[in-house]
């Protein structure tokens, strides 16, 4: 696939719960300088920070619900215009209905923005459910890691930034993490054929280390090439 036809990279990397999301475009952001959005990132945040938005928002995320609409659309709006975008972004974690999609759409036409890609990541149930009961992150880079698929190089410290603190989410529990991959079905799946009548979905095989799903990334997008 053509990469890069606007200025710089315009990716939405989409997938179950667990897939690695998170990890992919952390190293894209990396690798090629561009801005990495995650959505529940941006909602943990207002969480994290006290505020109304957050007090609202906690009790729907710990039980694995979606946060309305309305409010992540906004978030995503206002934060497309910070001026570290002006190079791209990838998108995570949005969007997760066909409605926010559609808002996407419009919203990137009016900017005078093209996706260049929706990249899918699988990868089966059975592992998604191991990798999400295990994950922890970095506290001081936001850097994912798993007990089981990606441990740091050095036990107890962060390969990216050096960190020793950790954290564990709260609503990472297998009730939970059941009931999401059963909303992602009900919700966010449909838009998989909406990105593919579209000609800009691209899937890859999300089951291995963080490296070998990387170089199947770079090897469909040919990135490398094009950035």
């Amino acid at each position: 696939m053509f990469i890069g036809q606007n200025k710089g990279l315009h990716l939405v990397i989409t997938g179950a719960p667990g897939t690695g999301k998170g990890t992919q475009a952390g190293v894209l952001k990396r690798e090629f300088g561009i801005c990495h959005l995650s959505a529940g990132e941006m909602l943990r945040d207002e969480i994290r920070k006290g505020s109304e938005v957050g007090k609202k928002l906690e009790p729907l995320l710990a039980g694995g619900n979606f946060a309305p609409d309305e409010l992540i659309i906004e978030m995503v709006s206002r934060r497309i215009e910070e001026a570290d975008c002006a190079n791209g972004f990838i998108l995570d974690g949005f969007p997760r209905t066909i409605k926010q999609a559609e808002f996407l759409d419009g919203m990137l036409a009016e900017k005078g923005i093209k996706l260049d890609a929706v990249l899918e990541i699988l990868v089966p149930d059975e592992i998604i459910v191991d990798r999400i009961m295990g994950r922890y992150t970095c506290v001081t880079c936001g850097e994912n890691y798993s007990d089981k698929f990606h441990k740091p190089k050095v036990a107890g410290v962060c390969d990216i930034c050096g960190g020793f603190k950790f954290s564990k989410r709260l609503d990472d529990t297998r009730e939970t993490v059941e009931k999401r991959l059963v909303k992602y079905r009900d919700f966010t799946y449909p838009t998989i054929s909406y990105y593919r009548d579209k000609g800009v979905l691209c899937s890859v095989d999300g089951n291995g280390t963080v490296d070998v799903v990387a170089a199947r990334i770079d090897k469909l997008l040919n990135l490398k090439e094009h950035l």
